[in-house]
């Protein structure tokens, strides 16, 4: 007696027959860090995890810079998933142009002296929660909160910003 198998599940099989050619170790960090979020071992991953799995290799990519890795490398008909075959290599020449890199310690240090004209070496949570929720490419209200429990200070509710900027870097 015959099978009958889903149109998704055949789909799935065919995807996860796509060669996939890893030649450098660079291709191999991506490649690693795609399948992490490869839940069903079919070499594809949800859309909604490009953004997670690039800031995973280290990247800083604003929201329509991950829109952008999408549109590339998304399959036409592919439900809102992307395979490592389209990735991989868009992703590897990314990051050897040395695209979404985090900014130099040195060139945050300024930013954050500009906002600080008085040279107090701190600023006030308020104050910089208002330019994060508001200006530029706005934080979620989540990742607000992850970024002001490791810049303020419990004691002031300051940022004493020379110190966050080494914390960022350890990490």
């Amino acid at each position: 007696m015959g099978r009958i198998i889903s149109s998704q599940a055949q789909k799935a099989m065919e995807e996860a027959d796509i060669p996939v050619n890893i030649t450098n170790d660079l291709e191999r960090k991506i490649a690693d860090a795609f399948l992490i979020f490869d839940h069903h071992g079919s070499k594809v991953v949800d859309v909604r995890e490009i953004g997670t799995i690039l800031r995973f290799l280290g990247c800083v990519p604003t929201e329509n810079e991950i829109n952008e890795i999408i549109s590339a490398t998304e399959f036409e008909d592919s439900n809102g998933t992307v395979h490592l075959a389209k990735f991989l290599p868009h992703v590897h020449q990314l990051l050897l142009e040395r695209k979404m890199e985090p900014a130099a310690p040195e060139r945050l240090l300024k930013a954050f002296q500009i906002l600080d004209p008085d040279g107090k070496g701190f600023i006030p949570r308020d104050f910089l929660a208002k330019l994060m929720m508001e200006e530029g490419e706005p934080f979620s209200q989540d990742e607000l909160d992850e970024m002001m429990a490791i810049a303020v200070d419990a004691q002031t509710s300051k940022i004493p910003y020379e110190l966050y900027i080494n914390q960022l870097m350890v990490e």
